[in-house]
């Protein structure tokens, strides 16, 4: 394999990878907050005691999760110099700025904060205690928005200018410079698509791990007799510690699925103005068509895809919902993948030069059977966590005409048991393929040319990697993947250790212990 495939997998895998971990990080924060906000005002020292027991088993695993992200992310930038560094010199003024300002501003602030969250219970006043975890969650955003503001540049770049003189892209301030990168409009609908994408990773999450718990409670307390001391501790905290936290997840869930819904919407609307071969090749639209069709289902080889668009077979579609998606009206034009290939040539040129100065043919359209199906599969696997939401909902309502159980919002189903732990990775998933839909879509560019803007600011991939060897990259890449296959395992085990452990009940042995005296630490 060449530099530039083995560089393009090296990116890939770290990013990929490494993107596990942000969405719960991101998302948790923010909950783990509004945790303990929620303890914070409570009037009732039951429900007070009750609620600090949920934040700190669930910022417990916001801590490990935050210092695996940690560990794995540190690599991100530094493949930008090493693997990437023509990309770098191209656009190293531009797209350095956003990510200086997620270390020197966002990282710092969420990390101090942290910190200061983790070792100061009991230790700090409790509105400044407060006010830390809040500065993480928007330590976290930041860092988000500023990381998003440097991608959302190579998907439409803006406020940059070329400098023939350099053959480099500089900040343009006649269109707002640093202000106009983060400000463009590709950031301002990415940014809160994907925050709502983490929060509702972290809702599910949450959900998920307070259903099986307090179904596991609810089913021991029925074991023992809900008569006996034993029995009702059980049954009381699945009542008061875990079906506030599966009722506070669902909202969450709910909440988050319609900006979800929302902003993806605005999204693909803008990639159908900027990248509208992306979009045509997420729905494999060979030809350009009016009142288009969206494609539920299209069967086909990963060759039938990309070597002859037109050997792929439609099984279910949705009429003229492409053409409404792209513009709100039914009768729209949009246009396929074999026409602006052809546009592109016209407007790019046939060929490519190489930084090596070789001269190679050019192919401006994606993968069209990675990125049709990774734009399926974030939507479909999205959909879990919905039937989570709203079965949840529906088992944890107070039934007054129900047996004992349903009367205290309770449930022993097995069924949804097993279901809430299936649902957990599904949106970890989901944001997992947004991205790879996102990066492959953008294909062949690294940074894909603006249609309003300076026609030059472009940069194909191909033309953005170091000119290594391939046996540096080859051996970096193993090292990267074995060093990140042995922190999933650390990371794995741990937040199961936590996980399983949940909440002790206050009336057995050590576990009389208040919670504002259990220790937080990084677990590791």
């Amino acid at each position: 394999m060449e530099a530039l495939d083995l560089a393009r997998w090296q990116f890939g895998v770290t990013t990929v990878y490494h993107y596990i971990f942000v969405p719960l990080t991101i998302g948790l924060s923010m909950l783990v907050a509004i945790m303990q906000t929620i303890a914070y005002r409570a009037k009732d020292d039951e429900k007070r005691a009750a609620w600090v027991k949920i934040t700190k088993f669930f910022g417990q695993l916001l801590i490990i999760n935050f210092g695996i992200g940690i560990a794995t992310g540190i690599v991100q930038e530094f493949q930008f110099g090493m693997n990437w560094s023509k990309y770098s010199i191209f656009v190293g003024d531009i797209f350095g700025a956003p990510l200086a300002l997620e270390g020197l501003l966002a990282f710092f602030m969420e990390s101090t904060f942290l910190g200061l969250w983790i070792f100061g219970w009991d230790k700090l006043p409790k509105k400044i205690h407060l006010l830390s975890i809040w500065m993480v969650a928007l330590g976290t955003a930041l860092s988000a928005y500023f990381i998003l503001a440097a991608n959302s540049f190579m998907q439409h770049p803006v406020a940059a200018v070329f400098n023939p003189e350099t053959g480099r892209a500089e900040l343009d301030p006649s269109q707002g410079g640093i202000f106009g990168v983060l400000t463009n409009i590709t950031t301002l609908a990415t940014f809160p698509h994907v925050i709502s994408a983490a929060w509702l990773t972290a809702a599910c999450f949450v959900t998920g791990i307070s259903v099986w718990h307090m179904i596991r409670h609810t089913q021991k307390g029925e074991k023992l007799g809900v008569e006996t001391e034993e029995g009702a501790a059980h049954i009381k905290q699945a009542r008061t510690i875990f079906r506030p936290a599966v009722r506070l997840g669902v909202t969450w869930m709910l909440i988050a699925g319609v900006v979800v819904g929302l902003t993806g919407d605005w999204q693909a609307k803008l990639m159908f103005q900027q990248q509208p071969i992306k979009m045509a090749s997420a729905e494999a639209l060979c030809h350009t068509q009016k009142g288009a069709e969206f494609s539920i289902l299209t069967l086909g080889s990963p060759d039938a895809f990309n070597t002859n668009c037109e050997d792929v077979t439609d099984v279910i579609t949705i009429p003229y919902l492409l053409s409404i998606l792209a513009t709100w009206n039914p009768n729209a034009e949009v246009k396929g993948v074999l026409e602006l290939e052809k546009e592109y040539k016209e407007k790019f040129g046939e060929t490519v030069t190489l930084p090596n100065g070789e001269v190679v043919p050019a192919n401006y359209t994606p993968d069209l059977f990675t990125t049709y199906w990774s734009f399926r599969l974030m939507i479909g696997l999205a959909g879990f966590a919905a039937i989570l939401a709203f079965w949840a909902l529906w088992v944890t309502r107070e039934n007054k005409k129900g047996n004992l159980l349903a009367k205290k919002g309770l449930t022993n189903s097995k069924l949804l048991s097993s279901f809430a732990l299936l649902c957990i990775p599904m949106p970890f998933l989901a944001n997992s393929f947004g991205w790879i839909f996102t990066e492959v879509g953008r294909q062949p560019w690294v940074v894909a040319p603006n249609p309003t803007g300076d026609p030059m600011v472009r940069l194909m991939t191909m033309q953005g990697v170091s000119n290594h060897p391939s046996w540096i990259v080859i051996t970096s890449l193993v090292v990267f993947t074995l060093l990140y296959g042995v922190l999933a395992v650390v990371w794995y085990r741990l937040m199961h250790r936590y996980t399983a452990k949940g909440i002790a009940l206050p009336a057995t042995g050590d576990d009389k212990e208040d919670a504002k005296d259990v220790s937080l630490s990084f677990g590791y």
